[in-house]
């Protein structure tokens, strides 16, 4: 059928299509896909079964729901629990009043923080002020960041929202566990050496209190940002904290100076120790020796005592001139003794061949009147 055919819309003299007759026309053809007999009486009856097949096909469709890989979907009938839908893809619930849905992001990071910098006005730091367990003030700002591993128990646990959607169990939670944990510590371990233990410690805590309470949140990081004193006292702890800083230092010096000079004493004591046994076995040995040596010279002196003073007075005349430079020369005829000064000649030697030089004159040996015989010579 054509524009142009009279019959379309019931137009005459090509003006506009008549509406009524496109619509009776409409709800006949699709009354007919119900069953509907097309009749001079039943054209509003048609019209209103066409009109609620298309509503409910539209309230069937609304029941469709995607699910994406990052999100679980809690089904509710009537507001009560029905079950959690944690695969991706396209789902169907009966569609509300009857059930509705809850999307939630499993994956998605949240974040929070307790305590406030100390650029804010007063009234809203006081989250931020803890006492230590030295009864000390501190200011503590910390960052917790969570995602969650029950969407029913993070929904119905977690009722109370402010106004960007954010729960408000995680935060009390946190300022639980971090006073807690600042209230057994004392000032020096919270702004120096404790920050990371303190962390692990409040997350520690905060996960067996949301636990507790089945908040369906599981902490992943919790980290103190800043710590430092009040306003009012940040001078006097600024003092504290260079006085800390020199005493570590001077501790640190005197380790090193330990470390330095106890080694080096260690060693000096044991190898005097060394020395001292090395001594002791030497003379021990050398004790024995002379012992041994005695005895069997002993044995020998009762066997025959001339020859025995003999051969004693032999070798100790020997072993005194073995160490002697000096040399005495019995002239007998003369009656004369001639010194040969033996060691000044040997380092005159020596100095004049390292000069290249010739070598002086021997001096002119000194005379002395030489004892009468042997006896007198060596005082026997």
């Amino acid at each position: 059928m054509s524009q142009n055919d009279p019959q379309w819309g019931g137009r005459r003299n090509d003006g506009p299509p008549d509406l009524d007759e496109i619509v009776r026309k409409f709800t006949r053809k699709f009354g007919g896909l119900f069953g509907a007999r097309p009749g001079p009486g039943n054209g509003g009856s048609s019209g209103l079964i066409a009109v609620l097949g298309v509503l409910l096909v539209l309230w069937g469709a609304s029941g469709f729901y995607v699910v994406d890989e990052r999100e679980n979907a809690v089904i509710l009938r009537f507001g009560k629990f029905v079950n959690t839908v944690p695969n991706p893809g396209l789902h169907w619930h009966l569609p509300w009043p009857i059930e509705s849905r809850e999307i939630v992001n499993m994956t998605e990071i949240r974040s929070l923080v307790v305590g406030t910098t100390a650029t804010t006005d007063a009234a809203s730091n006081d989250e931020a002020i803890m006492l230590s367990g030295d009864q000390n003030l501190l200011e503590v700002q910390l960052e917790v960041q969570y995602t969650l591993n029950s969407a029913k128990d993070y929904k119905f646990n977690n009722l109370n929202e402010n106004e960007d959607g954010r729960d408000l169990v995680v935060k009390p939670a946190a300022e639980t566990a971090i006073r807690e944990v600042v209230g057994k510590s004392n000032v020096d371990y919270v702004l120096n050496e404790g920050r990371g233990q303190i962390a692990e410690e409040t997350k520690k805590l905060m996960q067996d209190l949301l636990d507790r309470y089945g908040a369906g949140v599981s902490i992943s990081r919790v980290n103190i940002s800043d710590v430092q004193p009040p306003q009012q006292v940040q001078d006097s702890f600024a003092d504290a904290v260079k006085a800390r800083q020199d005493r570590q230092r001077l501790i640190n010096e005197g380790t090193a100076y330990a470390n330095d000079v106890i080694p080096k004493a260690e060693g000096a004591a044991a190898r005097l120790m060394e020395e001292a046994k090395g001594y002791k076995q030497r003379v021990v040995a050398q004790a024995e020796g002379d012992t041994s040596r005695f005895k069997a010279v002993a044995a020998e002196y009762a066997k025959a005592p001339q020859v025995t003073r003999d051969r004693m007075y032999l070798d100790t005349m020997q072993q005194m001139f073995e160490n002697t430079t000096k040399i005495l020369v019995d002239q007998k005829a003369g009656g004369n003794l001639l010194y040969l000064p033996l060691d000044k000649l040997i380092q005159q030697s020596a100095a004049d061949a390292s000069a290249g030089s010739a070598p002086t004159p021997v001096p002119a040996p000194a005379v002395q009147a030489a004892p009468q015989d042997r006896g007198e010579r060596f005082g026997r």
